[in-house]
């Protein structure tokens, strides 16, 4: 049986990105663009006209924004929604915004009409449709603004003495799974290493935004950085992930190597180097489309890492956890809100190296 296009609705107020949307769109056998809007009035009739599946949405528009009309559709009438952002620091912090909304992914407006530019822009474009196409609408409500009741109300309790390096992986749905976890984490956690599938335009917004609302000190890996307790590093986007050691000290630096499964940054690529250090190691798989991440964990698990995977219940997508655990990666398999507290447990048990020493004592 041949599969219908995926049916989109553009909604932007510029006329000029509204046609080149619909170009680029159309150009996809596997999507038919059914209608345009130039503001959240017209978004409304014409999603009750069309019955859109996805609706690609303008962050900033005149009268109501982008983000009232997203937040308004998610309470009344719940459908997958990929904004389309500008560049500026503006534009990328609303469009971590309208994640936090519900919106299923974010993508930033390209940068002039060269034509190399503009096919990349094109087939991200393409993908994050037919992803958001994916997501099971009932998803949307329940992640919608799910985080936002994360922070605890008491103060943590402090992490065990044991150390190690703490690695987590997430994509769709990923921004707001990573900041629900990182928000009940303790400001003397150990190095926590972070991949997401986003781009640069929002990187460095992200890490802002999860250092400004978490205990932990996020930064945004733009340079080698020695790893430090109390730290979370959060890979920049389009670059790698690696952890080295230089000297006697371990390391996480950007990377430049070619994409795996289409990503930079990759989750197994981090996973894998971090399997080759002698080191105490925990490892997470949150919310995300594809199975980046899993054959990663599975070599972590190998080495002796604790391996975690985010249940299907609490995630926005659940193909990578989901692939994890198919594929026997994960040891254990959890809902979000239960992977801070299992990590942080994890710091306060003996490696097996020390107990088999103290039993032989």
């Amino acid at each position: 049986m041949t599969r219908r296009p995926i049916r989109v609705l553009v909604v932007d107020d510029s006329r000029l990105m509204r046609r080149l949307l619909v170009d680029l769109l159309s150009a996809s056998s596997a999507i038919e663009v059914v209608g345009t809007a130039q503001d959240a009035q017209q978004a409304r009739a014409e999603i009750k006209r069309l019955a859109p599946d996805v609706i690609t949405l303008d962050v900033e528009m005149p009268g109501m924004s982008g983000l009232q009309f997203l937040a308004r559709l998610m309470r009344l009438r719940p459908l997958p929604v990929v904004m389309v952002s500008s560049r500026t620091h503006e534009g990328s912090a609303a469009a971590l915004d309208a994640l936090a909304l519900g919106a299923v992914d974010v993508i930033a407006k390209p940068q002039g009409v060269r034509e190399a530019g503009l096919a990349c822009f094109a087939a991200a474009l393409q993908a994050k449709v037919l992803q958001a196409a994916a997501v099971p609408v009932e998803q949307l409500t329940r992640m919608a603004g799910a985080g936002e009741g994360d922070a605890p109300h008491e103060p943590p309790s402090a992490a065990g003495p044991y150390g190690g390096i703490v690695a987590i992986g997430a994509s769709t749905g990923g921004t707001e799974a990573i900041r629900s976890v990182l928000r009940r984490l303790p400001a003397n956690m150990p190095p926590i290493l972070l991949v997401q599938h986003i781009p640069l335009a929002f990187s460095g917004s992200l890490a802002r935004r999860l250092d400004a609302e978490c205990s932990l000190r996020v930064v945004h890996l733009t340079q080698t950085q020695p790893l430090r307790p109390g730290h979370a590093y959060l890979a920049g986007g389009e670059r790698h992930m690696v952890v080295e050691r230089l000297g006697t000290t371990t390391c996480a630096r950007p990377d430049d190597a070619p994409a795996r499964q289409h990503h930079r940054p990759s989750v197994d690529i981090l996973f894998e180097t971090l399997a080759r250090q002698p080191l105490r190691l925990a490892a997470v798989l949150l919310t995300g489309m594809g199975t980046d991440g899993a054959a990663g964990l599975a070599r972590l698990r190998q080495r002796g890492a604790l391996t975690l995977a985010q249940d299907e219940a609490s995630s926005m997508v659940w193909g990578m956890p989901g692939e994890a655990v198919r594929t026997g990666a994960a040891q254990e398999v959890l809902p979000l809100a239960a992977i801070a507290t299992r990590l942080l447990r994890w710091t306060h048990e003996r490696p097996a190296a020390a107990r088999t020493h103290a039993a032989g004592r």
